[in-house]
């Protein structure tokens, strides 16, 4: 119980610190989202009624106080930008951020537990280096990068294949919620689930790339020293093939390391996303965020500032807990 209060008590103080250092910077930067609302030729009292109406009128800590009450009720305020509530923007908008940073995950998964368990399980000099050669090389490119060759390669070689936006427009107008692809997954409708996935597939791969090769470099290292522990000898001599003894003993030990390194991964992946959506034309949150500084839209930007720092948190507590499932040293520890 102490330490679900505890938990709560810092992720409680972690979004207050947050909201402060957001509001007030971006109060202090240049820069006046009013002005850009304004048509030419605005009198002063157009103007004022504007500042009014977003409660820009007031002092900084004034406007901070009745902003936070809001927030606590879930209320992020008016986007200057879009006309709409921020809450309403940001559900709307990080459905399609969550199922692309979901889809480029799996991948990252996916591609570094199999290079990884293949590299230790041949045991061959020429595998090992090549499997090195293209995790430096995955890792060495930055996403953006792997979008634009991504991008440039399928212009030029696959023309069929869609690089911009998340779905054909006739493809989603029968989901009742905006995670299209969960959704069509969950309800079987298998056409609308490839369709959607072929427009997922370049950002989430361009995401996944860097992730996979820092995971792949931690997971390899973590299953070549787990393999020359006593317990690996011992179970060789018990007659278990290798592919046996990485899937069955090493590579539960070699998960301890990966995990804190995946945790942190996913933040600066997720972070990524803000580029690639943009790159393709994605409706994410991350391309609303871009939108939102371009035009000095202040709710909208700190409500996704807080709505990423709660994720970054959540993923946080997540990889403790995993931490602690994976180390039994761990469970003790209260």
């Amino acid at each position: 119980m102490a330490r679900l209060l505890v938990t709560i008590g810092s992720i409680f103080l972690t979004l207050l610190g947050v909201s402060v250092v957001i509001f007030v910077i971006l109060r202090l930067v240049p820069g006046d989202p009013i002005s850009m609302m304004l048509p030419p030729g605005a009198t002063d009292e157009v103007r004022a009624n504007l500042e009014r109406l977003y409660g820009l009128d007031k002092s900084i800590p004034a406007q901070y106080v009745i902003w936070l009450r809001n927030v606590a009720w879930l209320d992020f305020g008016m986007s200057t930008q879009f006309r709409l509530p921020v809450t309403e923007i940001i559900l709307d908008r990080l459905p399609a951020t969550l199922e692309l940073v979901l889809l480029a995950s799996l991948i990252a998964l996916v591609l570094a537990f199999a290079f990884s368990v293949l590299a230790v399980w041949l045991q061959v000099d020429s595998a090992t280096l090549a499997i090195d050669g293209l995790a430096g090389l995955a890792q060495a490119i930055p996403d953006f990068l792997w979008a634009l060759i991504f991008i440039l390669a399928v212009t030029l070689f696959a023309p069929m294949m869609p690089i911009s936006g998340r779905f054909d427009p006739r493809t989603a107008q029968d989901f009742a919620t905006n995670f299209y692809l969960l959704e069509s997954l969950v309800t079987f409708r298998i056409d609308a689930f490839a369709e959607l996935t072929r427009y997922a597939v370049l950002p989430a791969l361009a995401l996944a790339l860097p992730l996979a090769a820092g995971i792949t470099r931690v997971l390899k290292g973590a299953l070549e020293e787990a393999m020359a522990q006593d317990y690996v000898m011992l179970a060789q001599t018990k007659g278990k093939s290798r592919l046996a003894i990485v899937l069955g003993e090493a590579l539960r030990n070699a998960m301890i390391p990966t995990i804190a390194l995946t945790s942190v991964q996913l933040t600066f992946l997720i972070g990524g996303t803000v580029l690639i959506e943009r790159q393709f034309s994605w409706p994410g949150i991350g391309s609303t965020a871009i939108s939102a500084v371009i035009n000095r839209d202040l709710p909208l930007i700190q409500g996704i500032v807080l709505v990423f720092a709660l994720i970054f948190i959540m993923i946080n507590l997540a990889s403790n807990e995993l931490y602690r499932a994976a180390d039994p040293r761990l469970r003790t520890v209260r």
